[in-house]
């Protein structure tokens, strides 16, 4: 007698990996990141006056550190009606060192990209903080990069928060995605603390 009653797609759901396919995923990896992400790495964090949001798609992240009185810099490479209305790829602007943090959901297949880009780009002691997939800690190359630069905290959120594609959250009410904040403090040398947030 058959007991199994799913397909495919139910499977990688289960596992959590229910963006396998690169035909179903937005062409961009535009995924906003659910306002309450946000709110819970505030209510942990204290970050620079200033933020730059450099893949600020809709807004839903640097929203809520508007309102939390940052002063947010909101760049994408597709303006997407919120933020710098010039396109801006962050992973080919030459930068200075900035004098603030950067916090953001990058696209998840550049997301190492983001992250050494980001800690090239500021000042030693400033920030970096990426909401990532749990599994972002999987892997030989981030292993490496790791090593080299190690996160101070690891914020593992222990309710499925959400990413929904093209800022979709009526189409995207759940998740069966493990996320995480990353912060990385530059200049920081030592072993990550793991935290649990809401």
């Amino acid at each position: 007698m058959k007991d199994w009653t799913g397909n495919s797609k139910s499977i990688y759901t289960t596992m959590g990996a229910s963006n396998h396919s690169d035909k179903e995923r937005q062409s961009e990896d535009y995924y906003a990141t659910e306002p309450k992400a946000t709110q819970l790495l505030l209510e942990v964090e204290q970050f620079s006056p200033v933020i730059w949001e450099c893949a600020c798609g809709g807004g839903h992240l640097a929203q809520v550190l508007e309102n939390n009185g940052y002063e947010v810099i909101a760049t994408d490479l597709i303006y997407r009606g919120y933020g710098d209305k010039e396109s801006l790829n962050f992973l080919e602007e030459t930068l200075d060192e900035f004098e603030g943090d950067i916090i953001t959901n990058p696209p998840y297949k550049y997301a190492l990209e983001f992250v050494q880009k980001a800690l090239d780009s500021v000042q030693v002691g400033r920030k970096v903080a990426m909401f990532l997939k749990l599994q972002f800690l999987e892997g030989k190359a981030r292993k490496q990069f790791f090593l080299e630069n190690p996160p101070k905290v690891v914020y593992v959120s222990s309710s499925r928060l959400n990413c929904a594609m093209n800022g979709d959250f009526d189409k995207y009410e759940s998740s069966a995605i493990a996320y995480a904040w990353f912060v990385w403090e530059k200049g920081f040398k030592g072993d990550p603390i793991i935290k649990w947030i809401n």
